[in-house]
């Protein structure tokens, strides 16, 4: 007897439209999710100098080198970002605040406060890019593998009933072929589930970064002195809480 070879190709040449449609949705899925890891994952890893450019830009004598140290150890970085909105908001307000214009109404405090704001929604706004498409990736692939799974039982049993034949060995095939479009779905989902919640995760904890440095950012250009922690552990952070130049500000 004859033995009837089963597997990917054998499932691909005898499925039909639809089956192949869900297999070429959850690749396209795939390769989509993948992109997104990768590209995420790069970005997380030049993030991790990010702490260090902080202490360097509060350990720098004068506001200027302070940003040069940040764009050198942090380029493109919601901390850079943050830093330059910052004193681009405060030199704009030394050179434009006269009284008599509309402008001149806004004190310090309020102009920097709503220009860090801004830099930090711009900023969340790219951490957050790609990750709805992980989400919706790992939340609807189990499904359209299980769509495809159910669609290849069906015709695989309607052919069954057609040919008359209803042996298990007969019917063990073709019913396995369609499972694996469940396994494939599973594939493109777990990995884009696992990576949405890294990346929201490391996103919270870069923000929460990113705040912290606004607020000392915020009480520099307001009163010319960085606040300094009572209990600090970091001699670094503690010997640089005013080692900027106020008048360069």
């Amino acid at each position: 007897m004859e033995t009837q070879a089963f597997g990917l190709a054998h499932l691909w040449g005898q499925s039909d439209l639809a089956i192949r449609a869900v297999a070429a949705i959850l690749l396209l899925m795939s390769m989509t999710s993948w992109y997104l890891i990768l590209v995420r994952s790069l970005r997380q890893l030049r993030a991790r100098h990010s702490d260090d450019a902080v202490d360097a830009f509060w350990a720098a004598p004068s506001l200027k080198s302070g940003l040069q140290r940040l764009n050198e150890q942090a380029p493109d970085s919601p901390f850079e970002a943050l830093a330059h909105q910052g004193a681009a908001a405060a030199e704009h307000l030394r050179q434009h605040n006269h009284r008599e214009t509309l402008g001149g109404t806004l004190d310090t405090d309020e102009f920097v406060t709503r220009a860090l704001r801004k830099s930090i929604s711009m900023s969340t706004s790219q951490l957050e890019s790609g990750l709805t498409m992980l989400a919706s990736i790992g939340s609807t692939a189990p499904f359209i593998g299980l769509f495809g799974t159910v669609w290849g039982i069906y015709h695989a049993l309607v052919n069954i009933s057609v040919s008359g034949v209803a042996t298990l060995d007969k019917v063990a095939g073709p019913v396995g072929e369609a499972l694996i479009m469940t396994a494939f779905g599973l594939f493109v989902a777990i990995p884009a589930v696992l990576a949405y919640n890294a990346f929201t995760r490391a996103n919270r904890v870069e923000l929460s970064e990113l705040d912290a440095f606004a607020h000392d950012l915020h009480a520099w250009f307001s009163t010319g002195a960085r606040i300094t922690p009572l209990d600090s552990r970091s001699p670094t952070r503690h010997n640089s809480a005013a080692a900027l130049a106020p008048e360069t500000a």
